[in-house]
């Protein structure tokens, strides 16, 4: 697959100079771009790189001399990571298979195929499912009974569809993700430990129960199931619980890294980014344009704002209001904990200084 130069650059909305009509079969970093590929090089850090490399042409910084880099064309890109996320879309071959429907898989009689989808080797669609037009199923994914995925979807291998989920249009699924699994949600007969150690904030101490089987948990069942809006993105291995009675609810447009856990009756409003490592308790409301920095920890039962934007490893304890940046266990604003934290850093100091001015205090106490 090839492409001019003045067709990438028509297709990111970026400007063309030089030999426009030059072809190009794919991208690659500007030190190992050979004279068939475009050489991404978009800030002044890459000069360098690019004549040590064989590209003809670069994705370029704006006001870069290209001609003196020795290149024959250049694509500007005033905005990188925008550029690069519409090119490598356009050089994204996709996942298209020979065969529509491969014979491995089990299909229920019961469940609705759409045009034009594909399900691949060892795919299980359970009875009353709905798959989309044009979605895709890669090796080895299952859908549950009565689940619901819209057009234009792509899961990959492995991923988990569970019952009472219903899945929007153009959703990527990664590798491994679970959607729908029950809720981690249990009761003892009676008040149990970890409710009177959140009572009494550890003021009180514990005590085994009288009885035994007071200490018994009881599953309470996940009845709401999954519902996630169009445009979503969930990563490899993330995990979506079902809600308890109401559905746990991810917004349109919003993305979902790896290993990230979204607990039951959560709600994620639209175009957040939930990055890596991050576990969300139990019914919490997040807002739009919400970003969780890798890591982050959230409380159940508590309300983020919209527009809230975490650092890696914060962990969230109380609400927050809409438009806050925080950071740190406890979370704080950032600019507070930056400050404390280059407190920390001068104690020290500050504690050596200390002890150097100290002087002994002369007894000049007259003796009896």
């Amino acid at each position: 697959m090839t492409h001019t130069i003045e067709d990438i650059a028509t297709a990111l909305g970026a400007e063309a100079l030089g030999a426009v009509s030059l072809t190009v079969t794919g991208a690659a970093e500007p030190a190992s771009a050979g004279p068939d590929e475009l050489a991404l090089a978009m800030t002044p850090a890459y000069a360098d790189a690019i004549k040590a490399g064989r590209a003809r042409a670069a994705m370029v910084w704006p006001g870069a001399d290209w001609q003196a880099l020795g290149l024959e064309a250049a694509i500007v890109a005033p905005r990188a990571r925008l550029a690069m996320a519409r090119l490598t879309q356009m050089l994204d071959p996709g996942y298209a298979g020979d065969e529509r429907i491969h014979p491995s898989a089990v299909i229920s009689p019961n469940a609705e195929i759409g045009p034009g989808a594909m399900i691949g080797p060892l795919c299980v669609v359970g009875e009353g499912a709905i798959i989309g037009a044009r979605t895709q199923l890669l090796a080895h994914v299952t859908v549950a009974p009565g689940a619901v995925i819209g057009e234009d979807g792509l899961l990959h291998a492995g991923a988990r569809v569970g019952r009472r989920v219903r899945i929007g249009d153009r959703v990527t699924v990664q590798p491994n993700a679970v959607i729908g699994g029950d809720g981690f949600s249990f009761v003892t007969r009676e008040t149990a430990n970890v409710e009177r150690a959140r009572a009494s904030l550890g003021d009180n101490r514990l005590e085994p129960p009288a009885d035994p089987d007071d200490a018994v948990w009881h599953r309470i069942h996940s009845l709401g199931g999954v519902e996630i809006g169009d445009d979503v993105e969930i990563g490899s291995n993330t995990s979506i619980d079902a809600g308890t009675i109401r559905p746990t609810r991810i917004g349109n447009r919003s993305k979902v890294d790896n290993l990230v856990q979204v607990a039951h009756n959560d709600v994620i409003g639209e175009d957040c980014l939930i990055c890596g490592h991050v576990g969300i308790a139990g019914s919490v409301t997040i807002g739009d344009r919400v970003v969780l920095g890798g890591a982050t920890g959230v409380t159940d039962n508590i309300t983020i704002g919209d527009d809230v934007v975490t650092g890696g490893g914060t962990v969230l304890l109380s609400s927050v209001p809409a438009g806050r940046v925080m950071l740190g266990y406890p979370a704080v604003p950032m600019a507070r904990h930056l400050e404390s934290y280059k407190a920390l850093r001068r104690l020290p100091r500050i504690l050596r200084d200390l002890a150097a001015s100290k002087k002994a205090v002369p007894n000049d106490r007259p003796s009896d």
